[in-house]
């Protein structure tokens, strides 16, 4: 057997805290070794042997690859199953770990189930992991550990994970054919500008011929553009770098929010697609039990806009306080129209707020899939259009300078 070295903190009888190493086959062999000699042990972690191990460099670090999606997906469903089987945590998570189809996953898997061994909270535990488990993915977990229900809310995560994805999909799809459209346009004009157009003006250039006003700005365009090309393109991508370095902070992520959600067109999508991530989350954790206020705080943390994530927390406020929700949600209307605040508050009158809001969540899905669907096929028209007005006019403005030099050969 493969000995591994444990650095381990413990209890003495006394209640003194002591901290030493021991060599074992593995953990519970090591938990047993020091429940022998009368320790009771507070955290075991497995040590390192090298410096190189311990210590790597932060350029490693940066080259640690993710979960993938799918790992995540059936550990979330099968860590459910084994919950609803009867299977202690700490013995479902070790099967995962064993089981896991991915070897990046198996790892982090093996140290979920250190750290819940280590008397730590499943929903801390992931908090160790914030590239694999969402805020909101250790939101509901913390809610289904406090109320005794963490199966039933895995098994949610996991229907709330697929719909997402496939809600995901269908608008990446959708937005697909726009980009490479918009892409291909610039792609043709750049061409045009810097490698047709001066073809042409040198012939200009020899018959000494008078260019009309639009073939003057038409070849002046690519002059600039030929000789301050590579700045520009240096300046786009140092601007590029600052915009998104800036988005990674607190201030800068809610300015893009607030300015995204006042764009004619993104702005309403936006704010439709956060309503319904929240209905759905709402509706999902008060079917399963958990408290109004604490599903509330969770499903806040779905909305992924912190403008409309600061209206439902004066939202929630008004609850605490013995408000209906339907009423402390009328505090956004750009997030709830009227309409739907209606409909919550009867849902709430009949009591069948977790189901209604269910529905609401399918039904606006519904129709912010037939929006997207309508605002991409009046897109595709318009880009074609433009482009072919950029490329159409590049054309003219070079061929009615031809006509006239026929005058100039004579």
């Amino acid at each position: 057997m493969t000995m591994s070295h444990f650095q381990y903190r413990a209890l003495q009888s006394d209640g003194a805290l002591v901290e030493g190493r021991i060599e074992a086959g593995g953990r519970q062999e090591a938990f047993r070794q020091l429940e022998g000699i009368g320790l009771n042990p507070v955290k075991l972690s497995e040590a390192r042997e090298t410096r190189r191990e311990t210590e790597r460099p932060k350029r490693f670090a940066l080259r640690r690859r993710k979960v993938p999606f799918r790992a995540l997906e059936n550990f979330t469903r099968q860590l459910s199953s084994l919950l609803t089987a009867g299977v202690p945590l700490s013995r479902s998570l070790s099967i995962l770990h064993r089981e896991a189809s991915s070897p990046v996953a198996g790892e982090e898997w093996k140290k979920l189930h250190d750290l819940v061994i280590d008397g730590t909270s499943l929903a801390d535990a992931m908090g160790r992991f914030p590239g694999t488990f969402s805020r909101v993915y250790r939101a509901m977990v913390r809610a289904g550990e406090m109320g005794g229900f963490l199966d039933v809310v895995l098994s949610q995560i996991s229907d709330f994970q697929r719909r997402e994805k496939e809600l995901k999909s269908r608008i990446y799809s959708a937005l697909l054919y726009p980009v490479i459209l918009m892409i291909m346009t610039l792609g043709v004009l750049v061409y045009l500008l810097v490698f047709f157009i001066p073809r042409f003006q040198k012939i200009f250039i020899g018959f000494g011929a008078s260019l009309p006003w639009i073939t003057r700005a038409i070849v002046g365009m690519s002059a600039f553009l030929t000789k301050y090309g590579p700045f520009i393109a240096v300046l786009l991508a140092v601007a590029g770098l600052l915009i998104h370095k800036a988005l990674q902070t607190e201030q800068g992520r809610r300015f893009w929010q607030k300015w995204l959600l006042q764009v004619p067109v993104i702005g309403p999508l936006s704010a439709r697609l956060a309503m319904t991530r929240f209905c759905r989350m709402l509706g999902t954790l008060v079917a399963s039990g958990v408290p109004l206020i604490a599903a509330l705080r969770v499903a806040r943390e779905s909305i992924g806009n912190q403008t409309l994530t600061d209206a439902v927390i004066r939202s929630i406020e008004r609850v605490q306080k013995g408000d209906s929700l339907a009423a402390s949600l009328s505090e956004c209307p750009s997030l709830f129209p009227g309409s739907v605040l209606e409909m919550i508050s009867v849902a709430e009158e009949t009591g069948r707020l977790d189901q209604e809001l269910v529905r609401l969540a399918e039904v606006t899905e519904k129709d912010l899939d037939q929006q997207l669907r309508m605002a991409v096929s009046l897109a595709e028209p318009l880009m074609l259009f433009v482009m072919a007005a950029f490329i159409g006019t590049i054309f003219v403005g070079m061929v009615i300078p031809i006509f006239s030099i026929q005058d100039y050969i004579k």
